[in-house]
């Protein structure tokens, strides 16, 4: 059984850590070490993290128990492109899984909690960008429901990559 909970100011530098480790554990080999540096200097901080816990309208949920964080969803509310067309779409904007708890149904129940979240915020679509290389993660997102609708550029220091964008209307959601 796996916890989640709603993060506070507290979980800001172990929502660091994980971040840093995850994201380079998942990319350092496709990408150049100083747009890897760049990237996770701005993106994984904890001064950045703690602003972004407090945000409106947001919100990271955490997975484990302090202090061992095992992984972390961030959901919040911007605008959307075009290409997201479902109902009150919000944004899942990160959802990370230490490497060692890949596949123990650590990011499914931070997908769940994403989705239940959502829900009760009054969103009707969830949608995500996942790196067009990332076949992992969307075969993830694509068991859930997500379909692809559109890309996006995703800036990674000085290189730019291609995510797809990809949105679940949550009242068509199976299960």
């Amino acid at each position: 059984m796996v916890t989640i909970r709603i993060a506070d100011a507290g979980d800001a530098g172990a929502l660091a850590e994980l971040g840093r480790r995850t994201f380079h554990d998942t990319f350092a080999v496709y990408n150049r070490p100083e747009d890897m540096d760049a990237y996770m200097n701005e993106a994984f901080n904890a001064e950045r993290i703690s602003a972004e816990i407090l945000e409106p309208g947001a919100v990271y949920l955490v997975a484990g128990e302090p202090p061992k964080v095992i992984g972390f969803a961030r959901v919040v509310s911007v605008a959307p492109p075009a290409c997201i067309t479902g109902p009150a779409p919000v944004r899942l904007a990160k959802l990370y899984v230490s490497t060692d708890a890949i596949g123990s149904g650590v990011g499914a129940a931070l997908m769940r909690a994403s989705i239940e979240w959502a829900s009760n915020a009054g969103h009707k679509t969830l949608w995500l960008g996942v790196w067009e290389h990332n076949h992992r993660a969307k075969a993830f997102y694509a068991r859930w429901g997500f379909v692809p609708v559109g890309v996006e550029t995703f800036r990674l220091g000085s290189d730019d990559q291609s995510d797809v964008l990809m949105q679940l209307i949550l009242s068509e959601r199976a299960g």
